[in-house]
């Protein structure tokens, strides 16, 4: 059985007087539903909550100060999931809501649970109903928008499939007499190298073009087939995964994938970096070795050890990513120095086990 991860945002969701597009959602609740009688494993993860809370609140405008969007997302999220409920229950399916932050995926352990938690609510048959915990996120801890969060998803259950619904039919490019639908990406071009044309949003939600873009490179490189397309589409989701209707399709990489490595590259976020010599850079990039600190030239941040920093060769290029063993002010002393010269602290600074590169 494969895993679908499905998004839902809000523009497609929820109309500008703050109310549910009650079709949108009845006929996207039937796809996951049909999913599930096809032998897949749906997730939702939805967006709306802040939107629902707003027009609840009386708010006629999305505001910018963090307090005002916690306490919609606070009134909204009860409304949302209370609907999703009633909906999947409906058809004698349970729905399961779970709200995560970026920081419940950025610690090792936290990100093992949540995925147990996931993989265990489909085992039971439930569908997870998934959205960002607005309530307690910060501007620093935060997934940026939703399609991040379902790319973290997708990637953190193994998912066949991403499907991100909009209220479009899929990405443009430009065309000689305006933009032209791209239906499929080539294989082997990489999501964020596609050209296209420029189609203003909605202004309901975070999400647009980029954060559609940057979600499809990180689930495509994890092996996850992404597709965008059109949200208000009768049978959408069914037809997407049938491999037919109307959308763009990103095929998935191939290659064997380390789970953990795909988690420090994509979930564990960056507290400071790491500048390395021509001769450390090549060891880090070809032949796989750990990080010493005799090929360290600099260090710039206040991390900590177990903390994940960028590493970057002399021109200033990241080339990976790394899970420090030492702290910066450690770092700092032990720059261009040789293990004989600084006993007591541990040879390697980023363990080869624990680098992933990004170039």
């Amino acid at each position: 059985m494969s895993v679908v991860v499905v998004k839902i945002g809000t523009s497609t969701l929820v109309g500008p007087d703050g109310a549910f597009r009650e079709e949108v959602l009845e006929a996207r609740v039937a796809d996951l539903v049909g999913l599930v009688r096809m032998g897949h494993r749906p997730v939702l993860v939805t967006s709306g909550a802040i939107a629902l809370g707003l027009a609840r609140l009386g708010v006629p405008r999305r505001p910018t100060a963090l307090p005002d969007l916690q306490a919609a997302s606070a009134v909204g999220q009860g409304v949302l999931i209370e609907r999703y409920i009633r909906s999947f229950a409906d058809h004698d399916t349970v729905a399961a809501q779970v709200l995560l932050t970026s920081g419940d995926l950025a610690n090792r352990s936290t990100y093992v649970n949540a995925r147990n938690t996931l993989q265990r609510l489909l085992d039971l048959g439930a569908v997870p109903v998934v959205n960002e915990n607005d309530t307690t996120a910060t501007d620093d801890i935060t997934f940026g928008d939703n399609d991040v969060l379902a790319s973290q998803v997708a990637m953190l259950l193994g998912a066949s499939w991403l499907v991100l619904l909009t209220d479009r039919d899929g990405l443009y490019g430009p065309g000689e007499d305006g933009p032209v639908l791209i239906e499929h990406v080539p294989e082997g071009t990489a999501p964020e190298d596609v050209e296209l044309a420029s189609i203003a949003g909605s202004g309901l939600g975070r999400g647009g073009i980029t954060s559609k873009i940057a979600s499809a490179s990180m689930a495509t490189a994890a092996g996850v087939t992404t597709i965008i397309a059109n949200g208000a589409t009768d049978g959408i989701v069914l037809d997407v995964v049938r491999g037919e209707g109307v959308a763009t399709r990103f095929p998935a990489s191939t290659g064997p994938r380390s789970a953990f490595k795909l988690w420090l590259r994509y979930a564990k976020p960056v507290q400071g970096r790491i500048s390395v010599d021509r001769g450390a850079a090549t060891a880090l990039a070809d032949r796989g070795t750990s990080l010493l600190s005799v090929g360290i030239t600099a260090c710039d941040g206040d991390f900590h050890a177990g903390d994940a920093v960028e590493v970057t060769d002399p021109g200033g290029t990241v080339i990976g990513k790394g899970i420090v063993n030492l702290g910066a002010d450690q770092v700092q002393r032990i720059v261009g120095l040789s293990s004989a010269q600084v006993p007591g602290i541990p040879d390697e600074v980023i363990h080869r086990d624990r680098f992933v590169l990004v170039v």
